[in-house]
């Protein structure tokens, strides 16, 4: 069989019970932000800015140049103030890692953690928990990791010989999804909107990513849900195919960071240097994406090159730190969607009142400590694009929408490609000299979301190739242009 007709992976390893651990990464659980911040706020006492504890979630893409490249390149140690009411503080910085935000909330309500890093549907449920009873750990939203405007990430995949297709082949079986997550109000949202009952029509259980890739692999269970990264990695690792990509629910998504409000008050420098991190990591990650993807599956034992889809060049999520009308409306829709299925028992709460809950001012001091501006990291995240020179042909690459790159086994470097016709002309160049890609990539003509080769539908316009990510897509095309649907494998006959 031809090696490039299954996912790119020399071997195809389940390592979930290794690398995707329920367990921390941390070992001591340092209560530091005590409820007398009021007191300390604004003074001169900063003991209680020494001990640092940030919750992540090292296996979710969207939280790893912000969590483990900080964490791993010691960059925020860097960073800490240490002069004025900070001189001679003896700064201990911890970090626990977990599987979903719900856990990180509770740390952060026990006044265990400080810094918390998660997704939308985690980050309003810790914003609303902060502000029940006396408010004393109230929390505030300070910035986003990543993020898409479309809903890409979150996604349902089935096991991989399942005759499901869509989510109405679900019903009467069992679907897991980790409670509380962002996949989690995204898969009830998704069997919503399809008509199909949660109490009548299926059986929705709580897995966490671990164990809902056990169970697929198992065929325990019809269908998982998840978040980032898990909808693309699954299928990368041979055991699993996506049958609903949140993309297709048009709803904005993200990932971002919480802090708890007592501790931003008594040490706004501290959290500051926090937010100076993550754009020191985003651009690290910008300059070198292969490198720090590699460096990434080092820190997570996620695949580098899952990765590099989220985040390198034209990748299905934006690495940008702004809090905007797109991500203010990702948060307001967690709301509403909650608040609609029940899950949000303060009536009074509404979804506009998230944006009393942000606090843009960490983020801004942090980009003038660089001499930049938000407004310019926000443009450098969207302008983050496949661009250059054909590695095979040589034409200029003029529309990302339809380029097309290959990472080769062992090397360093992607290669970029300015259509799925002249990438797959370089594989076979590539076979013939005996090299193996580990990874191939194509992009939605409609969207421009990136998509595993061997698993997109592309169609066929008198030799102009496009690509996409769902066959009823290709469809409307090929109907639309007179063009004829295919797949990878008739693709790779081109040229």
């Amino acid at each position: 069989m031809n090696n490039l007709s299954r996912p790119f992976k020399k071997t195809i390893v389940s390592r979930l019970g290794v690398i995707l651990s329920t367990g921390l990464v941390g070992t001591s659980l340092l209560a530091c932000a005590g409820n007398d911040s009021a007191s300390t706020s604004g003074g001169e006492d900063a003991s209680m800015c020494a001990n640092i504890h940030i919750g992540t979630q090292d296996q979710v893409i969207n939280t790893a140049v912000g969590g483990a490249a900080v964490r791993e390149l010691k960059v925020f140690e860097e960073n800490l103030p240490k002069d004025g009411k900070y001189k001679d503080l003896d700064y201990k910085v911890e970090w626990s890692s977990y599987t979903s935000g719900p856990p990180i909330t509770n740390k952060m309500m026990a006044g265990q953690i400080q810094i918390g890093l998660m997704g939308d549907f985690p980050a309003v449920i810790n914003l609303i928990k902060g502000r029940e009873g006396s408010g004393d750990t109230k929390t505030v939203f300070i910035g986003t990791l990543a993020y898409s405007p479309n809903g890409a990430g979150n996604a349902v995949v089935v096991p991989i010989d399942s005759d499901a297709t869509s989510l109405a082949d679900l019903k009467g079986g069992t679907v897991s999804v980790p409670f509380g997550s962002a996949a989690h109000g995204m898969v009830l949202k998704a069997l919503k909107d399809e008509g199909i009952d949660t109490e009548k029509d299926l059986t929705l259980i709580s897995q966490a990513p671990a164990v809902g890739g056990s169970s697929l692999q198992k065929n325990q269970i019809e269908a998982h849900a998840d978040f980032v990264p898990f909808g693309e990695l699954f299928p990368y690792r041979g055991f699993a195919k996506k049958i609903f990509d949140g993309a297709q629910t048009g709803v904005p998504t993200l990932h971002g960071i919480t802090v708890r409000e007592d501790f931003a008050k008594a040490c706004p420098e501290v959290v500051t240097a926090f937010m100076e991190s993550v754009l020191v990591a985003n651009n690290k990650f910008f300059d070198s994406p292969e490198v720090i993807s590699a460096q990434i599956e080092e820190w997570s034992g996620i695949d580098k090159e899952v990765v590099y889809m989220f985040l390198g060049p034209s990748g299905l999520q934006y690495l940008s730190p702004e809090i905007e009308e797109v991500q203010l409306q990702a948060l307001e829709n967690s709301i509403a969607t909650l608040k609609s299925l029940g899950k949000i028992e303060n009536e009074n709460i509404q979804p506009s009142d998230v944006r009393g809950w942000i606090d843009n001012t960490y983020l801004e001091n942090a980009a003038a400590k660089l001499n930049t501006t938000v407004a310019e990291q926000i443009e450098k995240g969207k302008a983050y694009q496949i661009s250059g020179t054909d590695a095979f042909d040589n034409s200029q690459i003029t529309n990302p929408k339809n380029a097309g790159q290959i990472w080769i086994e062992g090397e360093d470097k992607v290669q970029n490609y300015s259509s799925p016709v002249s990438m797959v002309k370089a594989l076979k160049e590539f076979e013939k000299n005996g090299k193996t890609p580990s990874v191939v990539f194509v992009h939605d003509m409609n969207k421009g979301w990136k998509l595993f080769a061997n698993t997109a539908f592309f169609v066929d316009n008198n030799g102009t190739v496009t690509a996409f990510l769902l066959k009823d897509d290709a469809d409307a095309y090929a109907q639309k242009s007179g063009g004829k649907v295919i797949d990878f494998t008739q693709l790779q006959t081109f040229g």
